[in-house]
C-alpha cells in the first residue's frame, strides 16, 4: 500500500517525535508499504523517508521545484517536481491508499484539513490517521469536539480520522480500515 506521511520539516523539534515517526516508518516498510512524502530530508519528513530507506522499500517525495536547494530534499527516492504546492498535494493525494499525520506545523495541519475535507464531502474513503505522539493532537481533537459541540459539523466529521499514539494500532487500523458511512447530508441533521 502507498502511504503518504505527512509532518514537520523542522529538525529542532525533540527527538521522541523523529524517533517515533522513524520506528514506524520501519515497521510501515517491513510490511511491505511505500511511502509517499513531501521529499524533505529533515524533521519528521526526514525520518519518514529514512525508515523506509532503512528497508530498501519504494519512496517517492513529492517536491515543488522551488524547494530544490542543497540539503533541503531526501536524496534516497524518486523525486517527482511540481510548478506548485497545490499540485504536489494533488499528486500526493492521488498515489495515497492511505495518510498518516504526525506532528507539524501549518503545512501539515493543512494538509491534514484538505484530506479530511475531501473525506467529510464523500470525495476520498482512504484511511486519515493522526498519530498522536506525546498528546500533540489532543488541542485539535479538543478544537473538532468543540465545532461538533457547536453544532458547527456533526460528530461524524471527527469519526473520518483515527487519533493514535500506538505505531502497531496505526498499522492495523491503515491495513484494517473500514470506511466510514458518511453522507454530507449528515449537516441538515445538525440541531440549531
Amino acid at each position: 500500500m502507498n502511504i503518504c506521511i505527512y509532518g514537520a520539516a523542522s529538525d529542532s523539534i525533540d527527538k521522541k517525535y523523529i524517533d517515533a515517526v522513524e520506528l514506524l516508518s520501519k515497521k510501515l516498510a517491513k510490511k511491505g508499504h511505500s511511502l509517499i512524502f513531501g521529499g524533505g530530508a529533515q524533521g519528521l519528513m526526514g525520518a519518514a523517508a529514512r525508515g523506509f530507506y532503512s528497508e530498501n522499500a519504494k519512496i517517492t517525495g513529492v517536491v515543488p521545484k522551488f524547494f530544490n536547494v542543497d540539503g533541503i530534499l531526501f536524496d534516497n527516492c524518486e523525486m517527482i517536481k511540481t510548478d506548485t504546492m497545490r499540485q504536489r498535494k494533488q499528486i500526493m493525494d492521488d498515489l495515497a491508499e492511505a495518510f498518516i499525520t504526525t506532528p507539524g506545523g501549518i503545512g501539515t495541519y493543512e494538509e491534514f484539513f484538505e484530506i479530511i475535507t475531501l473525506k467529510q464531502l464523500g470525495q476520498s474513503n482512504k484511511p486519515l490517521v493522526l498519530f498522536n505522539i506525546d498528546g500533540y493532537f489532543e488541542p485539535l481533537r479538543a478544537m473538532l469536539e468543540n465545532c461538533v459541540k457547536g453544532n458547527f459539523m456533526p460528530q461524524t466529521t471527527i469519526d473520518l480520522c483515527f487519533f493514535c499514539d500506538s505505531v502497531d494500532g496505526i498499522i492495523d487500523y491503515i491495513e484494517n480500515y473500514k470506511p466510514v458511512d458518511f453522507n454530507i447530508l449528515d449537516y441538515r441533521n445538525i440541531k440549531q
